[in-house]
């Protein structure tokens, strides 16, 4: 038959492996500091018992309180741990109460009646009770582990109380004598084997839970990378979408630099060609020095007023409506080139003059004469070129038709674009930016643009201009101004 010394090894074996295993665990997860606790409740009973194991027949007094009570510790220490672990409220007086209570129960006991084996026996399971009882509370009010889990730990600590009771029951009951404990076969030797089941169906609970946390503590920081890439993401998108805003703000603002560099040389060739003349004409006439500084001051103005309005940070002021007939403009647009020695081959139509629109006069005057530039630039010097201005279904349609080399009809689409010219046109003739700056001006408008190629060869550009209301702020103004 075996003795009880092989049972004790046996519990010592499982409880160091359990120690060590626990150790080990602490040191990959140092985050779960509670494990250090679970790991040090564990040492403790195998330190506990193998102090048993190393006593002698005749051991002393103290070492047999010291010997239990440093297995007890154990216990309390698992109760430790699985609190701190679970996050719930610690009992920690409930257990040093127990072991002070241990301490001197059992050094009354072993002073007085050191034979007396039932006073211990009954202390210890009313030690095991409690602290068994007070884990099995802190499990039941847990919520972070699978309800299975801990109703399984629950019925493990629940089997060792029921056996400790009937351990303390059957000595109650039945007696033995000091001797009795030294052999397997005697009522105390089951009561020993089930402590090492005990041991490893605990130990295999709190590795389920540790695991469990750990799978939890993986799915959570899952979900914040998720959330975090998702949040990376939607910042990148906007990050990209001011990007693009920026790119599109710089590339309009040089666009609009290109477009009024462009009308520029409206009114400087105004200027050009009055100076021209008056260095022609000299003192020989002075009406014709007189209209053609006329024209010059016109023309100054005119560059003023563009330097006024486009070269200034308010782009609110840049498109300035009014109340205004299209007539006006068509007389301007007809001065523009009598001043500038090319009215001979014009020919002006205006229908419906009384007819009001609300528009910038200056950006639509500066439409058609980019409209008519083109037309007489694209056009032989004999040919005439029409401007027709009439209102028609809710728009003013001012249509500039020539009798010039026209546009290829597979480039009819691109036409307008910035920078783009016909491949019919001549190197140095213009720089695409005329009809560009007109459909830029016109959107200021509402408008639109169109180009059709006329039978018989030609290009017709028709401008429409819808016969908008004033805003309540433009109509305010109009009411001021009138």
């Amino acid at each position: 038959m075996l003795d009880l010394k092989t049972v004790l090894v046996v519990d010592l074996a499982t409880a160091s492996l359990q120690a060590v295993v626990w150790i080990f665990v602490w040191l990959a997860w140092r985050h779960l500091y509670e494990l250090k606790f679970l790991a040090a409740g564990f040492a403790a009973i195998a330190i506990g018992l193998l102090l048993m194991i190393l006593r002698g027949e005749q051991p002393a007094a103290w070492s047999i309180v010291l010997h239990n009570t440093v297995i007890k510790l154990g216990l309390v220490l698992l109760a430790e741990g699985l609190a701190r672990f679970l996050g719930q409220p610690r009992y920690t007086w409930i257990g040093v109460s127990l072991l002070i209570f241990q301490i001197l129960a059992w050094s009354v006991v072993v002073a007085v009646d050191p034979s007396n084996l039932a006073v211990r026996i009954h202390t210890s399971t009313l030690f095991t009770v409690i602290m068994m009882s007070v884990m099995s509370v802190t499990l039941l009010r847990d919520r972070t582990q699978p309800r299975l889990l801990r109703w399984i730990t629950i019925a493990v600590l629940g089997e060792y109380m029921a056996a400790s009771i009937v351990h303390s029951a059957i000595e109650f009951w039945f007696p033995g004598a000091p001797q009795d404990i030294a052999i397997l076969n005697n009522r105390n030797a089951w009561y020993l084997l089930q402590g090492i089941l005990f041991l490893i169906a605990l130990f295999a609970c709190l590795l389920f839970m540790v695991s469990s946390r750990l799978s939890a503590a993986l799915r959570e920081k899952n979900e914040a990378l998720s959330r975090e890439v998702l949040e990376r993401r939607r910042l990148e998108n906007q990050l990209n979408a001011s990007l693009e805003a920026e790119r599109a703000l710089r590339e309009e603002q040089a666009d609009f630099m290109r477009i009024v560099s462009h009308e520029f040389r409206t009114p400087l060739a105004v200027i050009r060609n009055a100076v021209d003349m008056i260095s022609l004409v000299g003192d020989r006439s002075r009406d014709a020095t007189k209209e053609r500084l006329t024209g010059i001051g016109e023309a100054l103005d005119r560059l003023f007023s563009l330097i006024e309005r486009f070269m200034t940070n308010d782009r609110d002021n840049v498109f300035r409506p009014e109340s205004m007939q299209i007539a006006p403009v068509i007389a301007d647009v007809q001065l523009h080139f009598e001043i500038t020695g090319r009215g001979e081959r014009l020919h002006f139509r205006t229908e419906g003059e009384a007819t009001s629109l609300f528009a910038d006069p200056d950006m639509l005057a500066t439409v058609v004469i980019n409209l008519v530039d083109n037309a007489l630039k694209y056009s032989p010097e004999d040919q005439p070129v029409h401007i027709d201005a009439r209102s028609a279904g809710g728009f003013i349609v001012i249509q500039v038709r020539d009798r010039g080399i026209g546009i290829p009809k597979a480039e009819l689409h691109k036409i307008g674009r910035r920078f783009f010219r016909a491949s019919n046109t001549k190197a140095g003739s213009g720089t695409g930016l005329g009809l560009y700056s007109s459909r830029k001006l016109l959107a200021y408008h509402g408008g639109t643009l169109g180009l059709l190629s006329n039978e018989g060869g030609g290009t017709t550009a028709v401008a429409r201009v819808p016969l908008l209301r004033p805003a309540p702020e433009h109509a305010l103004l109009e009411e001021t101004m009138t």
